[in-house]
């Protein structure tokens, strides 16, 4: 590949075991010339979303369908690529950081597919960026292996999972490697090194290079990763229309543009999936000063039948399943424990969770944890028989408004002092382990990731701010916020033990969750201020 371009390239993070083999002339290169063709691009974007977010905060908008893009939603004569070999079946999905063992043990699930997190599963540690991407080329390469403590090896099986690798988004950027001193984005560095490595490779082995794309919150950025991909391709000369993509809809603004988002990517898309978690994280983000009708209660309480949730995702099954596409549901984070009876009790939960998105017609749904794929795994077995997918039911029975979608207020329930307690307790242990180096944590039976962090201080912050009521008629104020984040605080502290980052982990809840503003909470400031290499 001639390059013409006349850019310094600087690498700042340490230098680890076979890191050359990732961080190659060439391959960095090729990240530096996607970022030279959409730096500014993603720039407009991120500024676009910041004005977006400002107008709905202060009442001067609202979100509704676009009326500029009606006649693509109208259009019944479009649809996306048809699935790409190795997506055809997606019934289980496994999701996990890519570090070692779960490359292999994901991989070995039993699942048809794994995402592999370069995003709120994973730390974003130098170490843990680049040895990602290490595991995965060996991955792919079948070079692979992983032995436990105690001696026991484990190798990739015959029939793994098929592969698709989810980037970092758009908001953020990669300190380690700077493009004439300035950050590259960080979606740019984890697509383009997978990309290159890669693509070859698994189109050799009958696969491709798929990718799971995160926190879009319009169908402009949908385009400019469709413009990404056709760049990419085109540089290493690989047909166009051979990656996959699907688009988490985690976001309440991206809800409203399913069909648009499907359109941009329409040679490269492969489906949508209902992030749940961040979903939720949105609208507080976006509404968090629209008053009562927007407080949202308990996290538990907000299950996937409350009526606004239940609006977003049948919304998305219906769109896909108009355009051939993939509806993926929710993750199921339940981590099996050695209880019998709470074991019993958790999965039968999950079941009943995987039996409504069945029969609602998703095409599949997410486990966090290899114990969960077979209950996930039967249920789509029962409603599947021996076809792959559900494409065929096509929900023409739905129909959403853009008011069910903002009815947040049918969500009803209440807010408790353990609700409030439990939020802070999570994040306080959520952002130690993160600190640490470590993005995928179990925390009192479930596997927290960046997702449930982010509900949890956005939750405190919107009750102080609208001054709520708990369910014994307390208001929650700063002041007895404060009061509960020192209680929580002593109990994690004495729970971890030494070595520990609560300190850290306190002052980063107060900034984001205490102050006036919510911002946000994984941004660069706080990689910069607070994450160092895991020891």
């Amino acid at each position: 590949m001639a390059d013409t371009l006349n850019y310094r390239i600087d690498v700042s993070g340490r230098t680890g075991e076979r890191f050359d083999e990732i961080l190659t002339p060439a391959a960095l290169h090729f990240v530096a010339r996607l970022d030279n063709a959409f730096a500014g691009r993603r720039r407009e974007l991120l500024d676009a979303r910041r004005r977006r977010r400002e107008r709905l905060a202060s009442g001067e908008e609202t979100l509704g369908f676009l009326p500029e893009t009606a006649s693509i939603r109208r259009d019944e004569s479009w649809s996306v690529a048809p699935p790409a070999p190795g997506l055809e079946d997606r019934r289980v999905e496994i999701t996990g950081p890519t570090d070692r063992r779960m490359t292999v043990n994901a991989l070995n699930s039993g699942a048809r597919v794994w995402l592999a997190d370069f995003e709120d599963a994973l730390s974003p540690t130098w170490d843990n960026v680049v040895g990602g991407q290490l595991n995965l080329y060996d991955a792919i390469r079948r070079n692979i292996d992983f032995t436990t403590e105690g001696g026991k090896r484990y190798t990739i099986g015959d029939e793994p999972a098929t592969i698709v690798a989810r980037p970092r988004g758009w908001h953020l950027v990669e300190k380690h490697i700077r493009i004439d001193g300035r950050p590259v984005s960080a979606s740019l560095v984890d697509f383009g090194l997978y990309f290159f490595h890669n693509a070859r490779q698994l189109l050799a082995r009958g696969s491709g290079p798929y990718f799971y794309l995160p926190k879009l919150e319009s169908h402009h950025e949908a385009r400019l990763w469709n413009d990404v991909f056709r760049f990419a391709q085109r540089e290493l000369g690989i047909p166009q229309g051979t990656i996959r993509a699907t688009v988490l809809i985690e976001t309440i603004t991206a809800a409203f543009e399913m069909d648009e988002i499907l359109y941009e990517l329409r040679e490269h898309a492969a489906g949508l999936n209902a992030g749940r978690w961040d979903y939720i994280f949105s609208v507080i983000k976006n509404f968090g000063d629209a008053g009562a009708d927007f407080v949202l209660p308990d996290r538990a309480q907000v299950t996937m039948t409350v009526p606004f949730m239940r609006a977003y995702t049948e919304l998305l099954v219906r769109t896909c399943h108009r355009r051939g596409a993939h509806a993926i549901g929710g993750m199921a984070a339940f981590i099996p424990s050695r209880d019998p009876d709470a074991n019993a009790a958790a999965l039968e939960k999950v079941r009943q969770d995987k039996e409504r998105e069945a029969g609602d017609g998703f095409d599949g749904s997410w486990v966090a944890h290899p114990g969960l794929v077979p209950v996930c795994r039967e249920v789509f077995d029962e409603v599947l028989g021996g076809w792959p997918n559900q494409l065929g039911k096509l929900r023409e029975d739905v129909v959403v408004t853009a008011e069910d979608l903002l009815d947040v207020a049918s969500a009803g329930g209440e807010v408790t002092e353990s609700g409030v307690r439990a939020n802070i307790n999570v994040a306080l242990r959520y952002v130690d382990a993160w600190l640490r180096g470590t993005g995928a944590a179990a925390i009192s039976g479930l596997m927290e990731d960046a997702a449930t962090a982010e509900i949890a201080r956005c939750q405190v912050w919107q009750w102080i701010r609208n001054g709520t009521k708990l369910d014994d008629g307390t208001v929650l104020t700063r002041e007895l916020a404060y009061e509960l984040l020192d209680s929580e605080l002593a109990e994690v502290r004495a729970d971890l033990g030494a070595g520990n980052r609560l300190d850290d982990a306190r002052e980063l809840f107060v900034e984001t969750a205490l102050g006036e503003k919510l911002p946000n909470f994984f941004t660069t400031a706080a990689y910069a201020r607070y994450l160092t290499q895991p020891r």
